[in-house]
């Protein structure tokens, strides 16, 4: 825990972190053993917001018995060191809103009880590794940093209830694999990611999906009418797009949506309970170029190249299918 000296603390947050008694220093939490009962460790260290400055020392990997390490919204640079494999025991990881850089930090692909890990709002950048989905993780969020080249195709392996990779500039296409996280997933968002090709049928296998959130992006072709089969989404999101064609007949129906966004789009047509009133859900479909809805496309939009219709069979993502407002991250905090 010596460590503590290499970086700033402008609120001296750290200044009790002197002497042997570790288990008594600031944000710093001890339990025992799981080794033998007799014996405490450091089990968790928690400095969320503590406005910490500096680089993760190499140290932090003698810490074997750590189960939480949580460091969001300070001020911290450099990269994960590679000590980090030997923390066997850490089940969350929360580097979020720091000023992390570098490729995704693949020693947290060797960490067998991950469960938990949050990396957004940083730096790190170049491609996801496939690898990644292929852990046992619950929770994923890498959302707001410089990821590029693609979701991998081995997105359907993950067993994540939440993934959140928002706001990078992936590109490429939504994985047909993604209906193989039909057990698991509840919530999922691409929003903001300069995604292309057409949104995949097999969404419509993800029953226990909440919130699908695929907007703004670029993403062409019809709504799938799949989608019916999200039973339980309450959260869907397919505005500022170019997707085109009417709105599947039940998507307006489904029994728990309370907020269906398609604005933005060049959808032609939609199902009459889209309109219906009576119903907590809401609906948004301006800016689309659907006759008698308001606050449409003008005709000139809707005769575009954008506004036609997109054959998926002709996109290089097209599986063949199965049977049948932009939120702007924080300010970045200064560096070390």
């Amino acid at each position: 825990m010596e460590a503590h000296r290499h970086f700033s603390d402008p609120q001296n947050l750290t200044g009790n972190w002197v002497g042997p008694e570790v288990c008594f220093y600031f944000g710093v939490y001890c339990a025992a053993s799981p080794d033998d009962p007799y014996l405490t460790v450091v089990a968790g260290i928690d400095l969320n917001h503590a406005d910490l400055a500096g680089y993760l020392p190499r140290e932090l990997g003698l810490l074997t018995d750590l189960a939480l390490f949580h460091l969001n919204s300070n001020r911290f640079c450099g990269t994960v060191p590679p000590t980090f494999r030997r923390l066997r025991l850490l089940h969350e990881l929360d580097l979020s809103n720091n000023r992390f850089v570098g490729k995704f930090p693949e020693v947290v692909l060797h960490l067998p009880a991950l469960r938990y890990l949050d990396l957004r709002f940083n730096d790190f950048e170049g491609p996801i590794p496939p690898a990644l989905f292929e852990r046992p993780l619950d929770a994923i969020f890498l959302n707001s940093n410089r990821l590029r080249a693609g979701i991998p195709a081995t997105l359907g392996h993950s067993p994540v209830s939440v993934l959140v990779l928002a706001n990078n500039d992936l590109g490429g296409c939504i994985p047909s694999s993604i209906g193989g996280m039909a057990n698991t997933l509840n919530e999922i968002i691409l929003l903001n990611d300069n995604l292309t090709g057409c949104i995949p049928t097999e969404v419509g296998l993800l029953r226990r999906v909440t919130v699908f959130d695929v907007s703004f992006n670029r993403l062409q072709g019809p709504l799938p009418e799949s989608i019916v089969g999200m039973v339980s989404v309450e959260q869907l999101d397919v505005a500022h797009n170019r997707l085109t064609g009417r709105i599947p007949p039940g998507v307006c129906d489904l029994p728990r949506l309370q907020n269906f966004t398609y604005s933005y789009n060049f959808f032609t047509g939609q199902p009459p309970s889209c309109g219906r009133g009576g119903r907590s859900a809401v609906f948004d479909g301006k800016a689309n170029c659907i006759p008698g809805l308001p606050d449409q496309r003008s005709p000139k939009q809707c005769s575009s190249a954008a506004a036609q219709p997109f054959d998926c069979r002709k996109s290089k993502c097209w599986s063949g299918g199965v049977p049948s407002p932009y939120l702007k991250p924080p300010p970045r905090p200064d560096c070390c």
